[in-house]
């Protein structure tokens, strides 16, 4: 008996296929599709939702990089319980580009007034100083600054350094500033040109790797605040010009704390993740074990929104300046520029006199500097950054340097690290604000501040013997004013206008010249360090290091120079007679080996007209 055949052979496979298609209801088609679109968008914007709940809500821990022997680490990081705690990003939040992207466009920020300073450097350029007083500042969110900062105030001074075409009125500006503020501490917002609601006053534009600037203010701040411990923070690209100018100044450099959050560190390798689909062969060689290629093809379509949106904002940055750049730069350029390396080609390259655009970012970045910063910097970064690639992290340098302690999170976006539900706090401003706290009141920083008295002390006994000495009294010592409290207060608005605010009529915004040396200019006899060493050296020799780095040393240095020069002004005889005597010490050897050959040169002739 033969069984009947459920399968027509007159039907095609595919036809039965489609019938059984059919017969599948329309609703569980979309589920699968939207299904596939969740997942697509969960690893497109890298969403770490489910990792998070697989933890607890606990976060991931903070990997922190140092030297075995580092003493920063010993006496200040190692008592930062945020250092050494998690960070768990706002659930809703639990993206990179969610993050960053909430950090641009909705972010909440404390509400408070600026008051603004104007700073002028010696190529003319103009410098917007925001200041927020910390005496003023409550526990309340919304309050205005009223008073200026007097030139004989110890209270730190904490320095914040925004990022591209950022200014003071950035949220994260502003919640970092409100941080510190809280605690007590003086901070100022040094924008970069042009920014800040200032216009260009000269040909000089600020780019990654220009240190003039912040070179300038911390010189003007230190010489008109010698009381104020100064601390820098920078960020993102603020970051880099930042660490750029540690490295550059090494020892020099009178900062005493830094922070770098966010630093791009590697211009060159930051602009290849922007452009291209996958890094050249080379490129592989700085990688961590084996990612970059995946990571750069797998954020490829991703980046060019963020190339896209930086490129919209330098572009904007050019408008505003439209009537400078054109002259110095090719405006044409500028105006079809599709992405940041073709602005940088077209603008920043042109106006920095660099001969292509990968020479700027060479020398610009500051991961070749890092091995020279002699200052305690702490420095954070995303492993998540959108912006700026985890590839380009110095970690060997970092680790080799004593000075240095590097702070990396699995997330957190661009400046970002958003935490809580409420996404009201950012978690790299509490950790800033901790390692400074903890820096300011550590042994390690009075032990440095000992050590430079010691040399200081020194050079300034010296000095002011000369000063004595040409002068013959001790009124040549000159008292530093500070006209800061002279300016108006201004209030941020949302949109970024600048506006005065303030109890007292509004005047102009002061003007602060950016001088050699601070001097009295009622003080007619009043002469500067550099005239001094200029003169002793016939000119060629200029005093860059002013006589204090810190409160503790200027404390400690005033009192022993004026009795040294109130006893050598009443003896100015013997001041005399003792720089005689150091003058032939310090000339004997050449006056000694002159005489030498001139009688050899006698004994020479005598011996000849013997012989003769």
């Amino acid at each position: 008996m033969d069984c009947p055949n459920p399968i027509q052979t007159s039907d095609s496979p595919y036809e039965l296929l489609l019938k059984a298609a059919f017969l599948i209801p329309i609703y569980h088609y979309l589920l699968v599709l939207i299904l596939v679109v969740l997942i697509f968008v969960y690893n497109f914007l890298e969403i770490h939702m489910f990792q998070d709940l697989f933890t607890g809500f606990r976060g991931q821990s903070v990997s922190l990089t140092f030297n075995s022997s580092s003493a920063i680490y010993q006496e200040v990081a190692s008592k930062c319980k945020i250092l050494h705690g998690r960070y768990l990003a706002t659930p809703w939040l639990s993206s990179p580009h969610l993050q960053t992207a909430f950090l641009s466009l909705y972010a909440k920020s404390p509400v408070f007034s600026y008051k603004r300073q104007l700073f002028h450097t010696s190529d003319g350029g103009t410098i917007a100083l925001d200041w927020l007083i910390g005496s003023k500042v409550g526990v309340e969110a919304d309050f205005e600054v009223n008073a200026g900062v007097n030139n004989d105030d110890n209270t730190p001074i904490m320095i914040v350094v925004p990022g591209l075409t950022s200014d003071s009125a950035s949220a994260y500006v502003k919640h970092l500033a409100f941080q510190i503020a809280k605690r007590g501490w003086n901070v100022v917002v040094s924008n970069h040109r042009g920014l800040g609601g200032i216009s260009m006053t000269s040909d000089c534009f600020y780019n990654a790797g220009w240190t003039e600037d912040i070179r300038a203010v911390i010189d003007h701040l230190r010489c008109h605040y010698p009381e104020a411990p100064l601390f820098a923070v920078g960020t993102s690209i603020g970051a880099n010009v930042l660490v750029k100018y540690l490295g550059e100044y090494g020892v020099d450099c009178c900062i005493a704390g830094a922070a770098a959050i966010c630093s791009p560190w590697d211009l060159l390798l930051e602009s290849l993740s922007f452009s291209l689909l996958s890094p050249p062969p080379s490129l592989s060689l700085l990688s961590r074990p084996g990612q970059i290629c995946d990571r750069f093809i797998n954020r490829r379509r991703v980046q060019k929104f963020y190339d896209k949106a930086l490129t919209i904002g330098l572009k904007g940055y050019a408008q505003l300046h439209e009537e400078i750049l054109s002259r110095v730069a090719d405006w044409e350029g500028i105006t079809k520029s599709c992405s940041v390396r073709e602005f940088d080609n077209y603008a920043t390259r042109v106006v920095g006199k660099y001969e292509t655009v990968d020479t700027y970012y060479r020398r610009c970045s500051s991961a070749g500097f890092v091995k020279n910063v002699m200052v305690p910097l702490l420095c954070i970064s995303a492993m998540d950054d959108p912006v700026c690639t985890r590839e380009a992290i110095p970690w060997d340098e970092c680790r080799a340097n004593n000075n240095i302690v590097l702070a990396v999170t699995q997330h957190g976006g661009h400046l970002a690290y958003f935490e809580g539900i409420t996404a009201q706090s950012i978690w790299w401003v509490k950790a800033v604000d901790e390692f400074l706290s903890v820096l300011h009141s550590s042994p390690l920083m009075h032990r440095k501040m000992e050590m430079r008295h010691t040399v200081c002390l020194t050079y300034c006994k010296l000095l002011a013997c000369y000063l004595v000495a040409q002068k013959g009294d001790s009124s040549l010592i000159r008292t530093l004013e500070s006209s800061v409290d002279q300016g108006p207060y201004v209030s941020v608005m949302e949109d970024g206008l600048v506006t005065a605010v303030g109890n007292e009529t509004p005047v102009d915004a002061e003007v602060i010249r950016n001088q050699p040396a601070c001097q009295n200019d009622n003080d007619e006899d009043a002469i500067t360090d550099t005239q001094v060493v200029d003169h002793m050296n016939g000119g060629k020799a200029h005093l860059t290091n002013d006589l204090a780095h810190s409160r503790e040393e200027i404390k400690n240095i005033r009192d022993p120079i004026r009795k040294c020069m109130d006893q050598l002004s009443r003896q100015s005889k013997k001041s005399i007679w003792l720089l005689a005597y150091i003058a032939i010490v310090t000339t004997w050897p050449l006056v000694g080996s002159a005489l030498l050959l001139f009688f050899k040169k006698k004994l020479r002739s005598i011996q000849m007209s013997r012989r003769s």
